[in-house]
This record gives C-alpha cells, sequence and structure tokens, in this order.
C-alpha cells in the first residue's frame, strides 16, 4: 500500500467513528458530520441514538464499551435498590440531551455481576464513563437529571474527548 493511499485511509477513519447499535449492537462506521443527522443502523435499520438509556448485558456491553468510539455512560444498579429506582428517570431524562456525544447505558449489577466487578463497583447507583473499555469517570449516589448531564459534560472536557461531539 502506498504511502497516499494509507494516509487517504488514516483521514477517512478519523472522520468516522463506530458506533454500536442499542437495538442489536452491531457496530456501525458513522461520518463524524452525520452523528446529529439521526443515523441508522446498517443491519437493523433502527436509529443509532433514540434519546434513551440502552440495557447492557452480557451480549451488548462490549460493543457499547470496548468497541464503540462513543464513550459510554454506564448507570451500574440493582432492582432492589430504592435510590437507583429513584434515578432511572433522571438518568432516562438525559440521554436526548447528551445523544450522540456519549451513550448512555443502564446495567443490572446482581444480573451482570462479573461486568461490574471488572470496574470494581461496590456502591449503586454508581456512573462511570467507560471508553474502549477504560473507565476516564466516575460519580456515585442519586442525582438529578441537569447534574448528571453537567458530570458528564465535565467529565468530556477532562478527559479531553470533546472532539467527538457532532
Amino acid at each position: 500500500m502506498s504511502d497516499t493511499t494509507a494516509d487517504q485511509r488514516r483521514v477517512a477513519e478519523a472522520e468516522t467513528l463506530l458506533v454500536a447499535c442499542p437495538t442489536d449492537a452491531s457496530v456501525n462506521r458513522v461520518p463524524h458530520a452525520k452523528l446529529a443527522r439521526s443515523p441508522k443502523c446498517g443491519r437493523c435499520h433502527n436509529p443509532l441514538f433514540a434519546g434513551k438509556a440502552v440495557e447492557l448485558d452480557g451480549a451488548n456491553f462490549d460493543s457499547h464499551a470496548l468497541r464503540s468510539d462513543l464513550p459510554v455512560v454506564v448507570d451500574f444498579w440493582a432492582e432492589w435498590c430504592g435510590p437507583c429506582r429513584m434515578m432511572t428517570p433522571n438518568f432516562e431524562m438525559a440521554a436526548p440531551r447528551l445523544e450522540p456525544l456519549v451513550r448512555l447505558g443502564k446495567l443490572d449489577t446482581e444480573a451482570h455481576p462479573a461486568i461490574a466487578g471488572r470496574y470494581g463497583i461496590r456502591a449503586i447507583p454508581s456512573m462511570g464513563m467507560i471508553r474502549k473499555g477504560r473507565e476516564i469517570a466516575r460519580t456515585s449516589g442519586v442525582l438529578p437529571t441537569s447534574a448528571i448531564v453537567d458530570w458528564v459534560e465535565q467529565a468530556l472536557r477532562g478527559a479531553a474527548l470533546t472532539s467527538v461531539k457532532a
């Protein structure tokens, strides 16, 4: 491969992001400029950004947290946890305000303790921002929607991920 072809491929890759589908977890290549224009999954044709949190599990977690270029903000929760249930509507209302900057996802720590253990979750509710498998920010406790949005935006700035913006 010539240097020019390799350079062109690097530029094309820099102008696109890998985004996991919230419906089928397939990873889609999306041009940066089209992130805010309601892109659809190439496999299932559903919207890549539905304005709501994704239910994460063992089958789709790695697509969102490891393979996607978007940071995923994970709400680590459990059904029996009263504060977790209090935070659920706040977290859901934050999703349309934060997409396509990040993906919001909920992980039931009782159903998926190995994933929660991988990130050392000891208290719930906890939110962690993960990009390419690496945790880049964490907070615990019930937060109102505006505080969730502020925390995510601050974490993106702190991790120098503002280039992900659409």
